[in-house]
């Protein structure tokens, strides 16, 4: 009997603004409010990643923004038994609402990066944050 490993297509965000002259993320909580994660979600059928991952900064954070078309690298996780992979995007974010779709679920806190990467559990995604400050200067 063989297993057919099945792989989840994710896009997400990272959202950023410069405050102070001092590069912040956006980090959230996950669905379950035990973890920090950055908004991501399926890709969807009728959207490029870039659209997707922006509709998931508006939906799981309140965010608006610019989401820049370079891909900045991927990470897996594991959830439910699957594995998901997530095409992670840089995102300027122009607008913070004050309300959005899953405010009740979810809390969201703007910090450092080296605080971002203390925060967030996957090995890949501290190091696609540890690389950020490179793609500003």
């Amino acid at each position: 009997m063989s297993i057919t490993a099945v792989l989840i297509e994710q896009s997400g965000v990272i959202p950023y603004r410069i405050q102070d002259g001092q590069i912040e993320v956006m980090v959230i909580t996950s669905s379950t409010g035990k973890r920090w994660v950055i908004p991501k979600g399926l890709i969807e059928p009728d959207m490029t990643p870039q659209d997707s991952a922006a509709k998931e900064a508006w939906e799981e954070a309140g965010l608006l923004g610019q989401v820049f078309p370079d891909l900045l690298g991927t990470y897996e996780y594991q959830k439910s038994g699957y594995t998901c992979q997530v095409e992670v995007f840089l995102m300027q974010v122009q607008a913070v609402l004050e309300n959005w779709p899953e405010a009740s679920k979810r809390k969201r806190q703007w910090v450092s990066i080296p605080k971002a990467i203390k925060r967030v559990n996957e090995p890949e995604l501290k190091l696609i944050l540890g690389d950020l400050p490179h793609r500003f200067w």
